[in-house]
């Protein structure tokens, strides 16, 4: 179950400059760090090694122990309001004074108990210990709405992630003072599907200032839905990413972006009789995998109606307004520092694509095949796995 929610992260989609409101709305309140609460120590590189092999992740990168921590910090919603959120933070026990930070953002979650501070399985911290045992200090937001965050959870609003994202390195900087170290001012950024274009737009922001310290320093986002109107969303509709996944993103989306956007007034709209009055609170943050598999139909032409259906193929109104904004961080703006997109061919739900056209836009970006490993029987998930394992290596080559 779990790992199925980790596969829901096909549509990470894309996001142009932050709104002005979120950006600018209670600055001196974002960032600030209201506790912090110790998770887990790991004495060794041997026993980070043990656990990443545990949770089926490469140890090879495992190097130092790690210390891991929940940070609750204050940030905003998407309309610019004063809200709190969690994520992890996971430190290495290497002895340097000053580290170097990686951003991880996550894959798809429906549970908020499954999000990186909180789950309680290797899969969604196994990213932020593998950096952190590489020599780097690691943050991984858990998003709103999910961890201990109030949802519901604004999902694929990569705009309300980058927010969260950027606030979570300003509560890691000032809690990790209180360890002896500090942080640097040069932040990697990486993340799987979901949280592949919510890298991209995370490293957009910081590229264009959006905090006064950090800085963009390497881009290595793994499996992310980068062209949803011209790429994900075609293949969710045509078939090439099959159920249960396409009937899951497409009704995420749609429920999540009707509370962001205003889509429909009433689900029966968009929504087939027998699911409309249902379907809405299957993503409440507490409903998970086998709620949806045991309520949704299996295709699409059973989940939707005529209208609904015409909204997903032929994107018209706020839905593809939003999908404009989301579908623009990789254009617009040239990172100027080391990039890799990182992919796997056969990936059953992310079409290589969605790199392929982020990477014409940043021009003399490679797109770099990690290889197909199947994990839990997706290809995927698997890229999660050797991605996280090549950027770690990656970034660590980068001095």
């Amino acid at each position: 179950m779990k790992m199925l929610l980790a596969g829901l992260a096909v549509l990470g989609l894309a996001a142009a400059t932050l709104p002005a409101t979120s950006a600018s709305a209670h600055r001196s309140d974002r960032g600030q760090l209201i506790t912090a609460t110790p998770l887990r120590t790991l004495t060794t590189g041997a026993d980070v090694a043990d656990a990443l092999t545990e949770a089926k992740f490469d140890p090879a990168p495992a190097r130092y122990g790690v210390d891991t921590y929940q940070l609750i910090y204050r940030t905003v919603d998407p309309a610019g309001r004063p809200t709190v959120a969690s994520g992890l933070l996971a430190l290495p026990r290497n002895g340097a004074r000053q580290l170097r930070t990686v951003s991880y953002t996550h894959g798809t979650e429906l549970n908020r108990l499954d999000a990186p501070s909180l789950t309680a399985d290797g899969w969604g911290v196994a990213p932020a210990l593998t950096f952190a045992s590489a020599g780097f200090a690691a943050v991984a937001p858990d998003y709103l709405g999910l961890g201990l965050g109030p949802g519901p959870h604004p999902f694929l609003d990569v705009p309300s992630e980058t927010t969260a994202g950027v606030d979570l390195l300003r509560a890691a900087r000032a809690f990790v003072p209180r360890t002896g170290r500090e942080l640097g001012r040069d932040v990697l950024v990486t993340g799987f599907s979901q949280g592949g274009s919510a890298a991209t737009g995370l490293a957009k922001a910081l590229h264009g200032g959006a905090d006064d310290w950090f800085r963009l320093r390497a881009l290595a986002p793994i499996s992310g839905a980068y062209d949803v109107r011209g790429v994900e969303l075609p293949a969710l509709i045509d078939g090439t990413v099959e159920p249960p996944w396409n009937v899951g993103y497409t009704a995420y989306l749609m429920v999540s972006w009707n509370r962001l956007h205003h889509l429909y007034d009433d689900p029966a709209e968009v929504f087939n009789d027998k699911i409309a009055d249902r379907v809405e609170g299957l993503y409440d943050g507490v409903h998970d995998g086998d709620d949806l598999g045991e309520l949704l139909p299996m295709r699409l032409d059973q989940l939707y109606t005529r209208h609904g259906l015409k909204l997903l193929t032929e994107p018209s109104g706020p839905f593809a307004a939003a999908l404009r904004v989301h579908d623009a961080t990789c254009s617009g703006w040239q990172p100027g520092v080391p990039v890799r997109l990182l992919v796997s061919a056969g990936d059953e739900q992310v079409p290589t694509a969605n790199a392929e056209h982020c990477a014409a836009s940043f021009r003399t970006v490679p797109v770099v095949d990690v290889g197909d490993l199947k994990y839990e029987g997706s290809i995927h998930l698997g890229s999660n796995i050797r991605g996280t394992a090549a950027a770690a290596t990656w970034f660590a080559s980068l001095r």
